[in-house]
């Protein structure tokens, strides 16, 4: 585990206390803004590392709550945005996509010594991989109802109106993939650990092929089965999580990134050894998931199909920009000890790359 944040550092630990809550104010905090929150609490961080920190919180009387604060360390200055994430949740929280309930949020640093918000619990699956589909999916119809409920929580989420769900000023509306392009090759240019020609010309086709923004709409950001929980006996999704990275924008580039992450049996994985869900089988077929999007949403399917290639390219390639930077911050020592494992983010970044330009060599 990391170390604790400088706020915990001042304070005398405990047994049972866990890097990145100071147990006796974040106590307090809860038991007096969080319905139903009585202590004493049992912290245990269930998803950490270079992204935001998430917490199971267990009530004296077993009631169960998430808590999510930034990183303990690298963090960076435009990311890990607290408010942001809890506005999110609860305006999505307005509309037909599942989502964690906000309960609370505190800004005041001295808590925490970071800012934190609470929601909900929900009690299921996140289908990391073949194996957790194989174990907790065990027929092809419930695997089936898993992708008719993330594709239509993708397409509602899309179709929901910003204006009436308070989130018309989360962002600029227009001009989403070149603001993408900017931004990333600018992370690029920044982190960049060795020089990349697959990167660079990926890059040059991105900017000189970009379609028009035909649909404005929330953008998750990281929309994939790994960032959800379901229900492993029905397949509905109940909750989409991890909205860090949810902006307003094009919402093809949402289901670009989706079919990059719905790898079919059989079909070449660019992550290297980490497998995709999907392709344990059983799921719908891209242009099953694709057609399914389109009738719910009403979007052109002639214009999806057209640019679906740029959309998935456009997303590797931006995936590549992303783990790039998390591979230089590994090697400055800033995300905690350097092995030899984490050359696999060089060798990700690598594939990434080259599966965005033959997309995009082959769309010609």
């Amino acid at each position: 585990m990391n170390s604790k944040s400088s706020a915990s550092n001042e304070r005398s630990t405990e047994p049972g206390d866990v890097d990145g809550i100071d147990r006796e104010p974040v106590t307090a905090w809860l038991e007096a803004n969080v319905e139903g929150a009585v202590g004493p609490f049992e912290f245990e961080m269930i998803v950490g590392g270079h992204s935001n920190l998430t917490y199971l919180v267990t009530a004296a009387d077993g009631t169960k709550f998430v808590l999510r604060r930034p990183p303990l360390t690298a963090v960076l200055a435009t990311a890990h945005d607290m408010a942001r994430e809890h506005r999110v949740i609860s305006a999505v929280g307005r509309t037909t996509v599942p989502v964690p309930r906000a309960l609370g949020l505190c800004i005041d640093d001295s808590v925490n010594g970071a800012p934190f918000y609470v929601m909900n619990y929900v009690d299921g699956v996140v289908l990391h991989d073949e194996e957790t589909v194989e174990v907790n999916l065990r027929s092809d119809d419930v695997r089936r109802r898993v992708s008719e409920s993330a594709i239509t929580a993708l397409a509602d989420l899309h179709t929901a109106d910003i204006e009436a769900i308070g989130l018309a000023d989360l962002g600029r509306t227009e001009g989403y993939v070149d603001r993408q392009l900017k931004r990333w090759q600018g992370q690029w240019e920044k982190t960049k650990t060795r020089e990349l020609p697959a990167m660079d010309r990926s890059y040059e086709i991105l900017i000189a092929s970009r379609p028009e923004q035909r649909y404005t709409g929330v953008v998750h950001g990281d929309y994939r089965l790994g960032n959800m929980l379901t229900d492993p006996n029905t397949g509905d999704v109940l909750a989409v999580l991890d909205w860090e990275l949810c902006t307003l924008g094009d919402p093809l580039a949402d289901l670009g990134y989706l079919l990059n992450n719905w790898l079919e049996p059989g079909e070449p994985n660019y992550r290297g050894a980490t497998d995709f869900p999907t392709q344990a089988g059983g799921f719908l077929t891209k242009d099953e998931l694709t057609e399914l999007y389109c009738q719910r949403t009403g979007f052109d399917r002639e214009h999806l199909a057209e640019h679906a290639d740029y959309y998935r390219a456009f997303q590797l390639w931006r995936l590549g920009a992303i783990v790039e930077g998390v591979y230089s911050r590994y090697l400055k020592g800033a995300l905690g000890e350097v092995t030899d494992e984490i050359n696999e983010y060089s060798d990700q970044v690598t594939s990434l790359a080259t599966a965005s330009l033959e997309l995009l060599e082959s769309a010609g």
